[in-house]
């Protein structure tokens, strides 16, 4: 069986939380919950590391705009993370070329990283920080359990990450429209105010004695 379906969802769970993965598959492995993982992911030094940042990352992703520059920080590494689990992957299955697994796991990786840091910006402009927890909880929820499922049904696992790439993109352009909308109408209003406060009155009314 090709390990392509796996390499992909893993690709896709890296973009948003890169160290869950690696320690979902690494424990996955050393429990013998699957033969797919390879021996590097299950090292102890490995998981105890994953699991520390996973740690990090639970708490900087649950806080406004820090989740934004925990986002920024990770641009490249959630890409390489990706690329490298996917090449580890395609080693110990031996099913696929190693380069070629890398660049799948890595772009998915990339999108979907994009995905989440674009929509973590639009969720940091409402007034409220609960909206931020919530999203998080979502995405980790998400991730665990779509990584879960692609150890035992990874060909489904595989086209449900699609779906939700797909859906993301949509999201993502659905709200950059809404900001972009919502900034011009900004810059109309101060634009007003400016003309309002140039001539002493309304704009398109008399001057102010």
């Amino acid at each position: 069986m090709s390990v392509l379906p796996l390499i992909f969802t893993s690709g896709w769970a890296s973009g948003i939380n890169a160290y869950a993965v690696v320690l979902l598959l690494g424990v996955f492995g050393a429990t013998g919950l699957s033969d797919e993982v390879p021996e590097a992911l299950q090292r102890p030094e490995v998981l105890i590391v994953a699991g520390a940042l996973f740690l990090c990352e639970a708490v900087a992703d649950k806080v406004p705009y820090v989740d934004s520059l925990w986002d920024a920080a990770h641009t490249v590494v959630r890409p390489v993370c990706g690329a490298w689990v996917g090449a580890l992957l395609a080693g110990q299955s031996g099913s696929l070329n190693d380069l070629a697994a890398g660049l799948v796991g890595g772009s998915t990786a990339l999108v979907s990283h994009l995905i989440k840091a674009g929509t973590r910006m639009a969720v940091n402009t409402s007034p409220e920080p609960m909206s931020n927890v919530v999203v998080s909880l979502a995405e980790d929820l998400g991730v665990a359990g779509l990584v879960t499922f692609a150890i035992f049904n990874p060909e489904a696992a595989a086209i449900i990450a699609g779906v939700l790439l797909l859906a993301g993109l949509a999201l993502l352009f659905f709200l950059a429209s809404r900001i972009r909308r919502f900034l011009r109408r900004r810059a109309q209003r101060r634009e007003e105010r400016r003309l309002t406060a140039h001539v002493g009155g309304p704009p398109g009314g008399p001057p102010a004695p």
